[in-house]
């Protein structure tokens, strides 16, 4: 299928998944998840329906902005980021979401204060306690929330998070349940700067509906999407 009729049939499943758990389709939002894609593949899929794209790798975002590939669209980080890489992402891309540290938190808002903006982010939980991947712990998560709360420059906006690779159909509910209470429980508190708590994205191309049914706001699609990802360059 085309881009465009992928669109469709990924929305009209996201659509089907809310509904069948008493959600408007209007609260979940698509978003492409463009890595190792071409600017030309962002286009169509930005001019298919799409109005938000994640770029994983810094030097793919920076290609792709120098190449006016986002127009019509934001952009979202949804890679691991390193410090020294914050400078090239705030005050371009609408909402990081792979903060995990005080030490990240700090650098962009550092960043941010510099610039003179507020940058929307997100805390990554490693919901799934992988040793491999990035994100804080849930139980160190309301300590972080409380310092992104007080940081000026930054916004928080909600969670975000990568379950562990499941073989069998549904067997992420637990993490998405659990993911879901803490957002309920960030969103209760009071922070200093002016939170907005409306955003709990997770759900990828394997199990995008189930994520739904589990109250994300926000899902990200690659494959499903695109198919295949082409083989991954070498970062420079």
């Amino acid at each position: 299928m085309s881009i465009q009729q992928q669109v469709a049939a990924i929305r009209q499943k996201i659509d089907e998944a809310a509904r069948r758990a008493g959600r408007a389709p209007s609260e979940v939002t698509l978003e492409a998840a463009t890595k190792v894609q071409s600017s030309e593949r962002i286009r169509e899929a930005i001019a298919a329906g799409i109005t938000v794209c994640g770029e994983n790798r810094v030097q793919e975002f920076n290609a792709h902005w120098a190449d006016g590939a986002y127009e019509g669209a934001e952009v979202h980080f949804i890679g691991h980021l390193q410090k020294n890489k914050v400078k090239y992402l705030v005050g371009k891309v609408s909402l990081i979401e792979s903060v995990d540290s005080p030490e990240l938190l700090e650098v962009i808002g550092r960043r941010a204060r510099s610039l003179g903006v507020r940058q929307d982010i997100l805390l990554e939980v490693n919901i799934g306690r992988e040793a491999s991947k990035s994100g804080v712990l849930p139980e160190n998560l309301g300590q972080l929330a409380a310092l992104a709360g007080a940081t000026e420059g930054v916004r928080l906006r909600g969670l975000m998070a990568i379950p562990p690779v499941e073989e069998i159909s549904g067997g992420n509910s637990r993490y998405f349940a659990e993911m879901y209470q803490l957002f309920i429980d960030i969103r209760e508190k009071k922070y200093d700067n002016e939170v907005c708590i409306d955003c709990l994205s997770m759900g990828m191309s394997d199990d995008f509906e189930e994520a739904v049914a589990h109250g994300s706001t926000l899902v990200r699609i690659g494959t499903a999407l695109f198919g295949k990802r082409p083989p991954m360059r070498a970062q420079g």
